[in-house]
Protein backbone atom coordinates (compact mmCIF):
# COMPACT_ATOMS: atom_id res chain seq x y z
CA UNK A 1 0.00 0.00 0.00
CA UNK A 2 1.56 3.41 -1.01
CA UNK A 3 1.37 4.75 2.76
CA UNK A 4 3.80 7.79 2.84
CA UNK A 5 3.89 8.71 6.40
CA UNK A 6 2.09 10.64 9.42
CA UNK A 7 0.36 14.12 7.94
CA UNK A 8 -0.88 15.52 11.73
CA UNK A 9 -1.73 14.24 14.98
CA UNK A 10 -5.13 15.36 16.75
CA UNK A 11 -5.21 15.93 20.30
CA UNK A 12 -8.16 17.27 22.98
CA UNK A 13 -5.92 19.08 25.38
CA UNK A 14 -6.97 20.42 28.83
CA UNK A 15 -5.04 23.58 28.33
CA UNK A 16 -5.61 24.67 25.09
CA UNK A 17 -3.99 28.21 24.99
CA UNK A 18 -1.09 26.78 27.13
CA UNK A 19 -0.71 23.83 23.96
CA UNK A 20 -1.05 26.61 21.80
CA UNK A 21 2.15 28.51 23.14
CA UNK A 22 4.03 25.45 23.50
CA UNK A 23 3.59 24.49 19.65
CA UNK A 24 4.13 27.34 18.34
CA UNK A 25 7.40 28.27 20.48
CA UNK A 26 8.75 24.55 19.37
CA UNK A 27 8.86 25.87 15.85
CA UNK A 28 5.70 25.03 14.23
CA UNK A 29 3.44 27.90 12.60
CA UNK A 30 0.01 28.14 13.62
CA UNK A 31 -3.40 28.00 11.37
CA UNK A 32 -7.05 28.88 12.93
CA UNK A 33 -8.63 26.25 11.32
CA UNK A 34 -12.21 27.60 12.84
CA UNK A 35 -13.27 29.10 15.71
CA UNK A 36 -12.22 26.31 17.95
CA UNK A 37 -9.23 24.18 16.70
CA UNK A 38 -5.71 24.93 15.41
CA UNK A 39 -3.34 23.31 13.14
CA UNK A 40 0.38 23.38 13.81
CA UNK A 41 2.71 23.14 10.63
CA UNK A 42 6.34 21.97 10.11
CA UNK A 43 7.99 23.61 7.03
CA UNK A 44 6.03 20.57 4.49
CA UNK A 45 2.73 20.96 5.99
CA UNK A 46 2.64 18.18 8.63
CA UNK A 47 1.91 19.31 12.24
CA UNK A 48 -0.20 18.96 15.05
CA UNK A 49 -3.85 19.62 15.40
CA UNK A 50 -5.40 20.41 18.94
CA UNK A 51 -9.05 21.29 20.46
CA UNK A 52 -9.99 21.90 23.84
CA UNK A 53 -11.05 18.01 24.91
CA UNK A 54 -14.52 19.41 25.07
CA UNK A 55 -14.53 19.98 21.51
CA UNK A 56 -17.73 18.25 20.01
CA UNK A 57 -15.79 18.29 16.50
CA UNK A 58 -12.94 15.78 18.10
CA UNK A 59 -12.97 12.21 17.79
CA UNK A 60 -13.93 9.83 20.77
CA UNK A 61 -10.98 9.84 23.45
CA UNK A 62 -9.50 6.71 23.95
CA UNK A 63 -10.88 5.24 26.94
CA UNK A 64 -8.01 5.73 29.10
CA UNK A 65 -8.54 9.33 28.27
CA UNK A 66 -5.10 9.61 26.78
CA UNK A 67 -5.19 13.07 25.08
CA UNK A 68 -4.51 11.44 21.47
CA UNK A 69 -7.62 11.64 19.39
CA UNK A 70 -6.60 10.49 15.80
CA UNK A 71 -3.58 9.75 14.12
CA UNK A 72 -3.85 11.17 10.15
CA UNK A 73 -1.86 9.10 7.75
CA UNK A 74 -0.87 10.44 3.97
CA UNK A 75 -1.13 8.16 1.16
CA UNK A 76 0.24 8.69 -2.11
CA UNK A 77 -3.31 9.25 -4.33
CA UNK A 78 -6.81 8.25 -4.55
CA UNK A 79 -5.72 4.78 -5.68
CA UNK A 80 -3.99 3.99 -2.22
CA UNK A 81 -7.31 4.67 -0.65
CA UNK A 82 -9.37 2.30 -2.34
CA UNK A 83 -7.01 -0.12 -1.55
CA UNK A 84 -6.88 0.05 1.87
CA UNK A 85 -10.33 0.46 1.78
CA UNK A 86 -11.13 -2.25 0.37
CA UNK A 87 -8.94 -4.28 2.90
CA UNK A 88 -10.22 -2.53 5.98
CA UNK A 89 -14.03 -2.55 5.29
CA UNK A 90 -13.72 -6.43 4.89
CA UNK A 91 -14.15 -6.56 8.86
CA UNK A 92 -15.04 -3.13 10.10
CA UNK A 93 -16.94 0.02 8.96
CA UNK A 94 -14.59 2.53 6.91
CA UNK A 95 -16.27 5.99 6.52
CA UNK A 96 -15.85 8.14 3.20
CA UNK A 97 -15.61 11.84 3.84
CA UNK A 98 -16.64 14.16 1.71
CA UNK A 99 -13.04 14.86 0.82
CA UNK A 100 -12.11 11.52 -0.19
CA UNK A 101 -10.49 10.72 3.18
CA UNK A 102 -11.17 7.01 5.15
CA UNK A 103 -12.03 7.07 8.88
CA UNK A 104 -12.12 3.98 10.66
CA UNK A 105 -10.67 2.23 14.22
CA UNK A 106 -8.01 -0.38 14.65
CA UNK A 107 -7.82 -3.31 16.76
CA UNK A 108 -6.96 -1.57 20.17
CA UNK A 109 -9.47 1.41 19.65
CA UNK A 110 -7.09 3.94 18.07
CA UNK A 111 -8.62 6.37 15.69
CA UNK A 112 -7.33 6.59 11.94
CA UNK A 113 -7.72 8.97 9.16
CA UNK A 114 -5.74 8.27 5.81
CA UNK A 115 -6.24 10.94 3.36
CA UNK A 116 -3.75 11.98 -0.01
CA UNK A 117 -0.95 13.84 1.90
CA UNK A 118 -0.91 17.33 2.68
CA UNK A 119 3.27 17.36 2.75
CA UNK A 120 4.51 20.00 0.85
CA UNK A 121 8.03 18.62 -0.68
CA UNK A 122 10.73 20.29 0.43
CA UNK A 123 13.76 22.00 -1.49
CA UNK A 124 16.03 22.52 1.60
CA UNK A 125 19.74 21.70 2.02
CA UNK A 126 20.75 19.28 5.01
CA UNK A 127 23.17 20.41 7.71
CA UNK A 128 26.93 20.93 6.14
CA UNK A 129 30.18 19.59 7.66
CA UNK A 130 33.65 20.01 7.06
CA UNK A 131 36.08 17.05 7.54
CA UNK A 132 39.71 16.16 6.90
CA UNK A 133 40.46 14.13 4.19
CA UNK A 134 37.06 14.71 2.44
CA UNK A 135 36.08 17.76 0.07
CA UNK A 136 34.95 20.69 1.93
CA UNK A 137 31.16 20.56 2.30
CA UNK A 138 31.07 24.90 2.94
CA UNK A 139 32.54 27.02 0.98
CA UNK A 140 35.38 29.25 2.59
CA UNK A 141 33.58 32.69 4.67
CA UNK A 142 30.47 29.98 4.68
CA UNK A 143 29.65 29.77 8.38
CA UNK A 144 28.32 26.44 9.76
CA UNK A 145 26.40 28.40 13.14
CA UNK A 146 25.50 31.80 14.03
CA UNK A 147 23.13 33.39 16.74
CA UNK A 148 20.08 33.81 14.10
CA UNK A 149 20.69 30.79 12.12
CA UNK A 150 16.80 28.53 11.55
CA UNK A 151 16.14 26.01 13.22
CA UNK A 152 12.33 25.18 12.16
CA UNK A 153 10.97 21.26 12.60
CA UNK A 154 10.91 19.94 8.80
CA UNK A 155 8.17 17.62 8.85
CA UNK A 156 6.54 15.21 11.24
CA UNK A 157 8.65 12.09 11.84
CA UNK A 158 6.67 9.47 13.87
CA UNK A 159 4.39 8.50 16.29
CA UNK A 160 4.81 6.22 19.00
CA UNK A 161 2.08 4.47 21.12
CA UNK A 162 1.17 2.80 24.71
CA UNK A 163 -0.02 -0.38 23.75
CA UNK A 164 -1.71 -3.11 26.15
CA UNK A 165 -2.32 -5.96 23.34
CA UNK A 166 1.23 -5.78 21.13
CA UNK A 167 0.23 -8.59 19.11
CA UNK A 168 -3.11 -7.01 18.52
CA UNK A 169 -1.41 -3.80 17.43
CA UNK A 170 1.73 -4.84 15.64
CA UNK A 171 -0.26 -7.20 13.01
CA UNK A 172 -2.90 -5.07 12.71
CA UNK A 173 -0.33 -2.42 10.61
CA UNK A 174 1.39 -4.95 9.10
CA UNK A 175 -1.25 -7.72 8.54
CA UNK A 176 -3.81 -5.01 7.17
CA UNK A 177 -1.81 -1.66 6.12
CA UNK A 178 1.39 -3.48 4.66
CA UNK A 179 4.04 -1.85 7.58
CA UNK A 180 7.23 -3.42 8.02
CA UNK A 181 9.36 -3.91 11.24
CA UNK A 182 13.03 -2.41 10.80
CA UNK A 183 14.45 -3.53 14.69
CA UNK A 184 12.86 -4.77 17.76
CA UNK A 185 13.40 -3.67 21.22
CA UNK A 186 12.99 -6.79 23.17
CA UNK A 187 10.67 -5.80 26.40
CA UNK A 188 9.28 -3.07 24.54
CA UNK A 189 8.42 -3.35 20.92
CA UNK A 190 9.31 -2.72 17.54
CA UNK A 191 10.14 0.63 14.82
CA UNK A 192 7.66 -0.12 12.07
CA UNK A 193 8.14 1.60 8.79
CA UNK A 194 5.24 1.99 5.73
CA UNK A 195 5.90 0.58 3.15
CA UNK A 196 6.77 3.74 0.90
CA UNK A 197 8.60 5.58 3.26
CA UNK A 198 12.56 4.05 3.90
CA UNK A 199 12.87 6.09 7.29
CA UNK A 200 13.91 3.67 9.84
CA UNK A 201 10.41 4.25 11.68
CA UNK A 202 7.42 6.56 11.62
CA UNK A 203 5.87 4.53 14.65
CA UNK A 204 7.07 2.54 17.30
CA UNK A 205 4.94 0.50 19.93
CA UNK A 206 5.34 0.48 23.68
CA UNK A 207 4.15 -2.55 25.60
CA UNK A 208 2.16 -0.93 29.10
CA UNK A 209 -0.94 -1.84 31.11
CA UNK A 210 -4.15 -1.24 29.75
CA UNK A 211 -4.44 2.19 32.10
CA UNK A 212 -1.95 3.67 29.77
CA UNK A 213 -2.68 3.12 26.09
CA UNK A 214 -2.06 6.16 24.23
CA UNK A 215 0.47 8.21 22.50
CA UNK A 216 4.45 8.11 24.82
CA UNK A 217 5.03 11.12 22.17
CA UNK A 218 5.75 12.51 18.64
CA UNK A 219 8.75 13.71 16.72
CA UNK A 220 9.27 15.72 14.65
CA UNK A 221 12.50 16.19 11.52
CA UNK A 222 15.36 18.56 11.91
CA UNK A 223 17.79 19.68 9.37
CA UNK A 224 20.70 17.90 11.51
CA UNK A 225 22.11 17.83 14.66
CA UNK A 226 22.59 21.08 14.80
CA UNK A 227 19.75 22.56 13.91
CA UNK A 228 18.22 19.98 16.88
CA UNK A 229 20.79 21.50 19.72
CA UNK A 230 19.98 24.91 18.58
CA UNK A 231 16.33 24.28 18.27
CA UNK A 232 16.24 22.38 21.97
CA UNK A 233 18.76 25.68 23.54
CA UNK A 234 16.24 27.75 22.20
CA UNK A 235 13.59 25.53 23.63
CA UNK A 236 15.04 25.26 27.26
CA UNK A 237 15.73 28.89 27.40
CA UNK A 238 12.01 29.54 26.70
CA UNK A 239 11.56 27.40 30.05
CA UNK A 240 10.82 24.40 28.73
CA UNK A 241 11.64 21.18 30.50
CA UNK A 242 13.88 18.57 28.49
CA UNK A 243 12.47 14.90 29.96
CA UNK A 244 15.60 13.23 27.72
CA UNK A 245 18.41 14.51 25.63
CA UNK A 246 20.36 15.75 23.55
CA UNK A 247 21.92 12.24 22.52
CA UNK A 248 21.62 9.88 19.88
CA UNK A 249 20.04 6.39 19.37
CA UNK A 250 21.22 3.33 18.21
CA UNK A 251 18.03 1.87 16.30
CA UNK A 252 17.32 4.56 13.63
CA UNK A 253 20.98 6.34 14.51
CA UNK A 254 18.72 9.42 15.05
CA UNK A 255 19.52 12.53 17.21
CA UNK A 256 16.82 13.22 19.84
CA UNK A 257 15.88 15.84 22.25
CA UNK A 258 12.50 14.69 24.19
CA UNK A 259 10.81 17.73 26.15
CA UNK A 260 7.70 17.22 28.07
CA UNK A 261 4.34 19.08 26.74
CA UNK A 262 0.87 19.60 27.92
CA UNK A 263 -0.58 17.24 25.09
CA UNK A 264 -0.31 14.39 27.54
CA UNK A 265 2.41 13.11 25.85
CA UNK A 266 6.44 14.17 25.17
CA UNK A 267 7.08 15.95 22.39
CA UNK A 268 10.51 15.66 20.26
CA UNK A 269 13.18 17.22 17.89
CA UNK A 270 15.02 14.71 16.06
CA UNK A 271 17.46 14.34 13.14
CA UNK A 272 19.90 12.35 10.88
CA UNK A 273 17.88 8.55 10.78
CA UNK A 274 19.13 6.14 9.16
CA UNK A 275 17.12 4.93 5.66
CA UNK A 276 16.22 1.42 4.75
CA UNK A 277 15.06 -0.97 2.17
CA UNK A 278 13.25 -4.22 1.67
CA UNK A 279 16.80 -6.03 1.68
CA UNK A 280 17.01 -5.19 5.35
CA UNK A 281 17.05 -7.72 8.37
CA UNK A 282 15.58 -6.67 11.75
CA UNK A 283 18.00 -6.35 14.86
CA UNK A 284 16.96 -7.14 17.85
CA UNK A 285 18.59 -5.89 21.46
CA UNK A 286 16.67 -5.79 24.93
CA UNK A 287 15.22 -2.53 26.34
CA UNK A 288 17.52 -0.95 28.31
CA UNK A 289 20.44 2.30 28.20
CA UNK A 290 22.54 0.58 26.49
CA UNK A 291 20.32 -0.26 23.26
CA UNK A 292 18.15 2.95 23.90
CA UNK A 293 21.21 5.33 22.87
CA UNK A 294 24.91 5.91 21.61
CA UNK A 295 25.51 8.21 23.68
CA UNK A 296 23.28 10.57 26.05
CA UNK A 297 24.49 14.67 26.99
CA UNK A 298 23.03 16.78 29.14
CA UNK A 299 21.85 20.85 28.77
CA UNK A 300 23.52 23.19 30.87
CA UNK A 301 23.91 27.10 31.14
CA UNK A 302 26.36 28.63 28.61
CA UNK A 303 30.01 29.41 30.40
CA UNK A 304 33.14 30.24 29.58
CA UNK A 305 36.75 29.06 31.06
CA UNK A 306 38.52 31.54 33.80
CA UNK A 307 38.41 32.38 36.90
CA UNK A 308 36.85 30.63 39.95
CA UNK A 309 36.40 26.63 40.34
CA UNK A 310 34.87 26.48 37.00
CA UNK A 311 37.85 28.37 34.86
CA UNK A 312 40.21 25.92 36.94
CA UNK A 313 38.57 22.43 36.14
CA UNK A 314 40.77 21.02 32.72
Amino acid sequence: MNIIGPDCVVFGVDDLEGSKTFLADFGLKGVQLDDTGWLFQALDGTGVLVRHRSDPKLPPALDTGNMLRQQIYGVADAAALTEIEAEISKDRRVTRLADGALEFVDDLGFQLRFQVTIRRELDMPAEKINAPGAPAQRAANELGVSDTMAAAPRTLSHVVLFVPDMDKAVNFFIDRLGFIVTDVLKGAGPFLRPASNDDHHTMFFIRTPNYMQGCEHIAFHMGGPTELMVAGDRFVRKGYQSFWGPGRHKFGSNWFWYFNSPLGCRVEYDADMDKHDNSWVAREAPIGPEASQMFLLQWREKWAPGGGPEGARH
